[in-house]
């Protein structure tokens, strides 16, 4: 027979009332105390009643917002598929996620998204951050005052009190593609770094791991600056096809950001006698292909399922479990792919 709420307050030494707060994560409650109720919950195999009205079931619900950017993105299908895992996961241990996917990288809306989750009362937050001032301050607001725990995925954002980050270790994958570009040039020639919005802290960070081992280890590398495309294909493109008019003998790409099939669109209208090395980022179908291709060389991937899917099960081991989120930062393995490996 199922244990009862009565049963696990006389076990654990508490109130019924303080029983029902942490099952239904309502108030605050010592994460000790609520971390022993569910343990003993378990253990009784203890099952909430259902309730015949549909808003007092939803009231018994633990609710975890996600709010993503870049929705849209090639490199977003593996994000959404470990999102979509571990909400059917977690639906069958009443746990319910409201996501806001935002096909931009927009300021305001994902203050809008971050407004409606909260007025959904969730109990903690999985977000791809906008670095801006007011999206910091909205989200430190939201810890402070509301005390809703923020995990951040994939993006982060400094200057916030978020509890963990899940991702790539961006600027060390840069310095990864460093030494892989070093190794492919044997140490000469001239390379081309592209980059998407240079107001988007992971291509900043991959740009600067990549510049930093470029001079501490290859200072022979000739590097032609750093261009901007705004992850468009078109824009990757072109500044392919004018670098390489200028400098028909460079020796490398490095593309930093989205837009990777520009590469292979200038390369087709260019037809060099010999191709530039090139190294890019993100294991999608059409960048496999490419890479099977040999447009590509080296293809870095940023476990982007384990980042949908880590992300929102640290925070319901929070809430439910009562673990804490100690840890800064839980980086995903840096995958270092070429067609022989795909």
């Amino acid at each position: 027979m199922a244990g009862t709420i009565r049963q696990i307050a006389q076990i654990a030494g508490v109130s019924r009332g303080t029983v029902d707060r942490a099952l239904n994560h309502r108030g605050r409650i010592n994460p000790e105390v609520a971390r022993r109720i569910w343990e003993i919950a378990e253990e009784l195999d203890y099952h909430p009643r259902k309730r015949a009205e549909t808003d007092e079931k939803q009231e018994g619900e633990l609710r975890i917002g996600v709010i993503t950017q870049m929705s849209e993105s090639s490199f977003m299908i593996p994000v959404h598929q470990g999102i979509a895992d571990v909400e059917k996961e977690l639906r069958e241990r009443n746990v319910v996620l409201y996501i806001r996917n935002i096909v931009s990288v927009d300021e305001q809306e994902q203050l809008k998204a971050i407004d409606e989750l909260d007025k959904l009362r969730i109990s903690g937050l999985a977000i791809m951050p906008v670095e801006c001032d007011s999206v910091r301050s909205r989200l430190n607001r939201l810890m402070e005052e509301r005390h809703i725990p923020v995990v951040t995925f994939n993006s982060d954002i400094v200057g916030t009190k978020r509890s963990c980050f899940v991702g790539l270790d961006n600027r060390k994958s840069g310095r990864a593609a460093a030494g892989l570009m070093g190794m492919l040039t044997r140490g000469s020639g001239k390379i081309l770094i592209i980059t998407g919005f240079f107001t988007n802290s992971v291509n900043s960070l991959r740009v600067e791991g990549f510049i930093e081992e470029v001079k501490q280890s290859f200072p022979d590398l000739e590097l032609l600056g750093v261009q901007s495309s705004s992850g468009d294909a078109k824009e990757v493109e072109q500044i392919i096809v004018n670098t390489m008019h200028m400098m028909p003998d460079l020796a490398g790409i490095f593309v930093a950001s989205r837009g990777q099939g520009g590469v292979c669109c200038a390369l087709d209208k260019i037809r060099p006698k010999h191709r530039p090395y090139v190294i890019v980022y993100d294991m999608t179908p059409k960048n496999a292909e490419a890479l099977e291709e040999n447009y590509f060389d080296f293809l870095i991937d940023q476990e982007g399922y384990v980042q949908g899917y880590r992300a929102i099960h640290l925070l319901y081991d929070h809430l439910v479990k009562g673990r804490e989120l100690n840890q800064d930062m839980m980086f995903t393995d840096i995958k270092i792919l070429t067609k022989y490996n795909i």
